[in-house]
């Protein structure tokens, strides 16, 4: 069995953050760990407050979990302060993890700031180089590239300029596009490559962006190829989305156990 370790937030609704990425670790029969960077206080309809856990500590819970186990995975999500950033780029550095997904996770679902505007250049100098898969939705790309994307041809710019910056490869979520089509641009410095995605009409879509680096990460650690581990992925995450759940009084989350539900006869519409 695969060890994938996520280093970001908790979401005290379960939606996101590091409750996701184990849902999600769980999902694609890895073992999951976890490094917490921020408690959040949320709930569908927002965030409320963010504590944010010291360098020292997250430090400490990166030495943890490196020296006693071995880890095949690392997906990275919110951090949200300068220090937080360099001791999490310091832990990879020192720990080297083979593959390493970040989601530069930089505002929720309900508008609320998760990185501080400062510490945006941190995480493009400190941590953008060490990933191995840096997953943007177009709001985070336009932050990191200090442009407007509104087209295709934006979006393989912004692809172009982040892998400039040091990312291995990069994936350039389309969903926030205008239009009916939410088509993804994957690339990797060699070869840049379309995956067409569904728009679905949902309000229950709580922690897509945690939820797909989080199966990425999972099937990059398992030795799937780059574009089998995106396309697998964007199947999880659709389903996900298509069987959301009706929680709460604002956004719901995904379903991250639709098809094992299934499987054992569990599943209610």
């Amino acid at each position: 069995m695969k060890h994938l370790l996520t280093i970001a937030g908790s979401d005290s609704s379960g939606g996101a953050g590091i409750q996701a990425d184990l849902k999600t670790f769980a999902a694609h029969g890895v073992f999951g760990m976890s490094v917490i960077t921020a408690v959040t206080a949320q709930n569908t309809c927002g965030v409320t407050l963010v504590q944010d856990m010291t360098p020292d500590m997250i430090t400490a819970q990166i030495d943890a979990v490196f020296s006693d186990i071995r880890v095949d995975g690392v997906k990275v999500g919110m951090v949200s302060r300068s220090a937080s950033i360099r001791a999490i780029a310091e832990g990879l550095k020192k720990w080297k993890p083979p593959v390493v997904v970040i989601d530069p996770v930089m505002i929720s679902k309900s508008g609320y700031p998760l990185l501080q505007p400062a510490a945006c250049d941190t995480l493009i100098r400190e941590l953008l180089p060490l990933a191995t898969l840096l997953t943007p939705n177009l709001p985070e790309a336009e932050a990191i590239c200090g442009f407007s994307i509104k087209t295709e041809g934006d979006m393989e710019k912004a692809a172009t300029a982040i892998l400039s910056m040091g990312a291995k490869a990069v994936l350039v979520k389309g969903g926030h596009l205008e239009g009916r089509k939410a088509d993804d641009f994957l690339s990797d410095g060699k070869e840049g490559i379309w995956l067409s995605g569904e728009r679905i009409k949902t309000e229950h879509t709580h922690g897509t962006g945690c939820t797909l680096s989080s199966a990425l990460a999972s099937n990059l650690a398992k030795g799937m190829s780059l574009l089998d581990s995106v396309q697998s992925g964007k199947k999880y995450v659709t389903t996900a989305i298509a069987h959301g759940i009706a929680l709460g009084k604002g956004h719901g989350p995904t379903h991250h156990f639709v098809d094992l539900y299934k499987k054992a006869g569990i599943f209610e519409e």
